[in-house]
C-alpha cells in the first residue's frame, strides 16, 4: 500500500483526489491536512480510517508513517510544500498549476532528482473522455492534418471566484488562465506538440483580482493553430470542441461530466460514471456527410494507477514535470504580452 496524505481539503482535495485514492487499491489514504473545521469535519465523516491535521507542520512531523504527499492548496504554496515533502523523502503530486513561475517547476524537478523522489503534477483533465476521444481520432487520422483547433472552458459564474481565487492575483497564480487554462494549453501541447508563438487577450470582466475571461492563440512547431477559450463569464458557452482537419471536421459540445458527478456525491466505481449523455456525443465528418461519436468514458482514476506502477516498478509517470513547466513558460508568454487587464 502506498500511504498517503492529502494537503487541502478543498475542491481539489475533497473532489478529485481523496476519492481516486479512497477507491484505488494501491492506496491507503491516511491523512488529510485542513485547516477549515468544516472541511475537517467532512473529511473525519467520510473517510474515518484518515487522520485530520490542522497544518502541514503536524504532517511532516509524522513522515515517516507515509509515502506519498498530494498538494491540493492554492498555486502560492505549491512550491515551498512540495519542496519541504521531497526533504523529508516522500514522494509528491502537486496539483495545477504547478507553481506559479516555471523557475520554480524547474527548480522542485531538479530538487526531486537530487533527492531521489517521484514528482509529478495532477493534469487530471489528460482522462476527460471527450479529450481521450480527440486524440485518438487525431492519432488515427480521421481528420486528416488538422489546422485548426479550438477548445473551450465556459461556465457562467457572474458573481466571480469564491475563496483564496478571489483574491489572488497574478504573482500568486490567480486567474483564469493559471487555472483552467492551464488543462487547456497541456491537451493543446499533447495533441500538436511544441508551441511557436504566443498571442493572448486576457479580460477582467467580474469582481476577481485577475483575468476571467482569456483567449490564447497557439501557433504550433507543426503547423496547427490552437484557439483556447476561457471564461467564467460565458451566459452561453461554445463548444467544447471545435476541429477542423483537412478531411473532416469534429465537433462536441458539454464537459465531461467526471466532475459534476463527484460534486454531487457519485464515486469513481460507480455505475455509468464518466459517461456523457447521447445530447453530448461528437460529430465528426463533413458537412452533409457527417456521423456521431460516442465519447469514451472519462477516468481521472488512470493518473493514480500509473503513478502506483511508476512508485512500484519505476514505469513512465503519468505526467511528467517538464511538460507542466512548458505549459508556465506558455502563461508566462502570455502574461508578458496582456499589457494591462480590460474590463
Amino acid at each position: 500500500m502506498i500511504r498517503t496524505a492529502v494537503i487541502g481539503f478543498g475542491v481539489s482535495g475533497r473532489i478529485f483526489h481523496a476519492p481516486f485514492l479512497a477507491a484505488a487499491d494501491a492506496y491507503s489514504l491516511d491523512f488529510v491536512v485542513t485547516g477549515n473545521p468544516d472541511r475537517a469535519a467532512q473529511a473525519t465523516a467520510r473517510y474515518p480510517h484518515a487522520t485530520v491535521l490542522s497544518g502541514p507542520d503536524e504532517l511532516f512531523a509524522r513522515a515517516a508513517e507515509i509515502d506519498l504527499v498530494v498538494v491540493g492548496t492554492p498555486p502560492a504554496t505549491h512550491a515551498g510544500l512540495a519542496a519541504t515533502a521531497l526533504d523529508h523523502g516522500l514522494h509528491v503530486v502537486v496539483d495545477k498549476p504547478f507553481t506559479v513561475t516555471s523557475a520554480q517547476g524547474e527548480a522542485l524537478i531538479e530538487h526531486a532528482r537530487r533527492v531521489g523522489r517521484v514528482l509529478t503534477v495532477f493534469q487530471n483533465r489528460r482522462w476527460d473522455g471527450d479529450f481521450r476521444t480527440l486524440r485518438r481520432l487525431v492519432q488515427d487520422g480521421e481528420l486528416g492534418t488538422v489546422h485548426t483547433f479550438e477548445s473551450r472552458f465556459e461556465w457562467w459564474k457572474p458573481q466571480g471566484p469564491r475563496d483564496w481565487k478571489a483574491r489572488a492575483g497574478i504573482a500568486d497564480g490567480g486567474g483564469i488562465l493559471f487555472d483552467l487554462g492551464t488543462h487547456l494549453i497541456d491537451q493543446a501541447r499533447l495533441l500538436f506538440g511544441p508551441v511557436e508563438s504566443v498571442h493572448a487577450d486576457l479580460a477582467r470582466r467580474g469582481a476577481g483580482a485577475s483575468d476571467d475571461d482569456s483567449f490564447l492563440l497557439l501557433t504550433h512547431t507543426g503547423g496547427t493553430r490552437s484557439r483556447l477559450f476561457m471564461s467564467g463569464v460565458a451566459a452561453l458557452p461554445g463548444p467544447r470542441f471545435h476541429v477542423l482537419g483537412s478531411t473532416a471536421g469534429y465537433t462536441k459540445w458539454g464537459l465531461d461530466p467526471q466532475e459534476d458527478a463527484l460534486q454531487g456525491g457519485a464515486g469513481p466505481g460507480d455505475d455509468g460514471f464518466g459517461r456523457e449523455p447521447h445530447e453530448n456525443w461528437g460529430t465528426l465528418g463533413v458537412r452533409g456527410h457527417t456521423r456521431r461519436v460516442e465519447p469514451e468514458p472519462g477516468d481521472y482514476g488512470q493518473f493514480y494507477r500509473l503513478l502506483a506502477a511508476a512508485l512500484d516498478a519505476g514505469g513512465e509517470l503519468p505526467v511528467d514535470p517538464r511538460d507542466a513547466v512548458d505549459v508556465l513558460r506558455i502563461i508566462e508568454r502570455a502574461h508578458a504580452r496582456k499589457g494591462d487587464l480590460s474590463r
